[in-house]
């Protein structure tokens, strides 16, 4: 049996892209998976991540998509990453699929993804930390999608982490906002990027 296991990497940042990532392998290679110590990327140094991504691409298949931040604008951050899990699977072919589910209903994820691709769904939240397979898929995204950020960094500067709650990313967000020139790689529609818009603002006035 060839089972497939799908994740993503960077969904809720504000900026840089997200990447979805499936790995296909044959149940028997299941096990080699765990021999490595393959388990959720967020348990796992970057340095360990780099290593184990190398080595998972030597023997099980693998899909990826980068979702731009123009495009995570535009759409249902949900609606994207159903329509990816479906190219991956349609890309992939496997006979199962193990999905962590960003739906909080993830049988209504499972019903959607069967009933477009005819195969075999499992989706669960947490699936990263029960099934290896989706733990590979996890580790491969994080690390493709840390290496788009360093690249990003020599173009824009160092803009820490991307998330929200970097006290870097939000000094490099307010004074990309105060400049006037909010470059693509930022979500424009998150809700931070409207709260430092305005207080940027504000801030600008007190000081005029």
């Amino acid at each position: 049996m060839r089972i497939a296991g799908i994740d993503e990497a960077g969904k809720g940042p504000v900026i840089g892209p997200m990447i979805v990532c499936g790995v296909l392998c044959d149940e028997s290679e299941v096990k080699k998976l765990e021999e490595l110590g393959v388990k959720d990327s967020k348990k796992l140094s970057p340095e360990r991540r780099r290593e184990l991504a190398t080595k998972i691409k030597e023997f099980c298949k693998y899909h990826l998509i980068e979702v731009t931040p123009e495009e995570i604008d535009r759409n249902n951050i949900n609606d994207l990453l159903r329509n990816c899990y479906v190219e991956i699977i349609e890309k992939l072919d496997p006979d199962l699929v193990v999905v962590d589910s960003p739906d909080v209903k993830p049988e209504r994820l499972k019903e959607f993804i069967e009933n477009r691709t005819g195969k075999k769904v499992i989706a669960k939240h947490k699936a990263d930390e029960e099934f290896v397979v989706v733990s590979a898929a996890s580790i491969i995204a994080k690390v493709e999608r840390d290496e788009r950020i360093e690249m990003l960094k020599e173009e824009y500067g160092d803009f820490g982490s991307g998330y929200a709650s970097d006290p870097k990313t939000r000094k490099a967000l307010r004074r990309w906002i105060l400049e006037g020139r909010i470059p693509p790689i930022v979500r424009k529609r998150w809700r931070t990027v409207g709260r430092l818009s305005q207080r940027s603002l504000e801030e600008f006035i007190e000081k005029v």
